[in-house]
Order: C-alpha cells, then structure tokens, then sequence
C-alpha cells in the first residue's frame, strides 16, 4: 500500500525474489555451476571451472534480484533504480528525465503513475553503451500510459550489454503506480517524459529507486 514520502527512499528487502525473464541468462549459469561443484572433488578441470562458475551464478542471482518495494505516494515516481543522467526540456513543452542504470542496479522497472497502457512498441537499434549521447538510437520498447495526468511516454532503452528488454504487460492492461511493468538486461537506461506544467524535484547525478523515489513536484 501508498505511503508517504519519506526524506530518504527505502528498499525493503524482506522479501526478495528474482525477476521474471531470468531464466534463459540464469537457469544455464547455474546448472554449470552445480554440476562443476559435484565435480570438483574427482576432476582437476572441474575443479578449475567451479570457482568462475560458482562467482558468475551468484552474479547474476544478485544482478536478477528482485526485490519487494514500499511504493511512496505521489504523481510520478522513479520507474527505474539508478541515477538521473539528464534532465532536457522537450521541445513540446515536457520534460525528459534519463535514468542511467549499472549492472548492480536492480533491472526490474515500475509504472511511474497508475493507468492504463495505450502503447508498448518495440524499435530495433544499436547496443552503444546506456550513458552514451547515441544511445537514443538504441534498441529500446516506448511505452505509453492514459494517466490522470494525460499520455505520459516512458522508453527502455538496452545497452551495450542489454540485449533484450522484456515487457510484463501487454497494451490495454490496467497498472497500479509501481507495479512492475518490464525487465532490462543489464546496463541499460529508462527515460520518462513528464508533461508540461509538472515540475522536476530531482537532479543530475542523484539516485534514484524503482517505486520509492518521487521524480515530480507538487
């Protein structure tokens, strides 16, 4: 349930689960991992092979981590873990806020406001890293919410290493604000377009989590 906003975003981590579309990085990893370990004691190659094996499955439990949020009331929230890259004005009179996300980041993304979703549009792309100018050009899924606040337009876009985005809602589903909506593999990017007239209460460089940190003013 909303709460109010609190000075300092929290993450609770009581119930922590791993995020769907997983399995096709996960489930490989970590059967190489186990079967190495069951090997170990009787093969010198396996023995070899489990230690790299065993730091990269617990890598990626941790990078595929997805964990239970308190989602803080207000009109928009973050939709993504991160750091708020840029803030522009957009020509037709709305703002755009990028959020840069690091491997260690948590890549399950949230609706930023409740709605519904009018549009959820894959465009093919490049992979140039998440931070980069000509990231735009990526591959990235615009998405679209009819919101109290009218269309607000939300992009994730893949990076050098993210090369699948996966969508958890199809078009015309209803979202609650801070329901998960989508998985981004790795080092990637989350950009959200707030309307005219709604003021930015972020900045450059700080922090962001997914359904916890308020991005708008009231």
């Amino acid at each position: 349930m909303p709460h109010s906003q609190t000075s300092a975003p929290r993450d609770s981590r009581a119930g922590v689960r791993l995020a769907r579309g997983a399995s096709p990085w996960l489930l490989p990893t970590v059967a190489t991992a186990a079967l190495s370990l069951a090997r170990a004691r009787r093969s010198g190659a396996a023995k070899a092979v489990a230690v790299p094996a065993t730091a990269l499955a617990a890598g990626m439990l941790w990078f595929f981590r997805d964990p239970e949020r308190e989602i803080t009331q207000g009109r928009v929230i973050s939709p993504a873990d991160g750091v708020v890259q840029s803030i522009m004005p957009w020509k037709d009179g709305r703002t755009r806020v990028a959020i840069f996300m690091s491997p260690l980041n948590v890549h399950v993304n949230r609706a930023p406001l409740a709605g519904t979703v009018t549009s959820v549009e894959h465009i093919p792309g490049g992979f140039v890293p998440a931070f980069n100018k000509e990231s735009e050009n990526n591959e990235r899924v615009v998405w679209h919410f009819d919101t109290e606040l009218g269309d607000i337009e939300m992009i994730q876009i893949a990076g050098a290493v993210a090369r699948r985005i996966v969508p958890y809602v199809p078009q015309g589903t209803k979202v609650e604000q801070g329901e998960r909506i989508g998985l981004i593999r790795f080092g990637s990017r989350v950009d959200i377009y707030l309307p005219e007239g709604v003021e930015v209460d972020v900045e450059v460089g700080q922090k962001t989590v997914a359904g916890v940190t308020r991005i708008d003013r009231d």
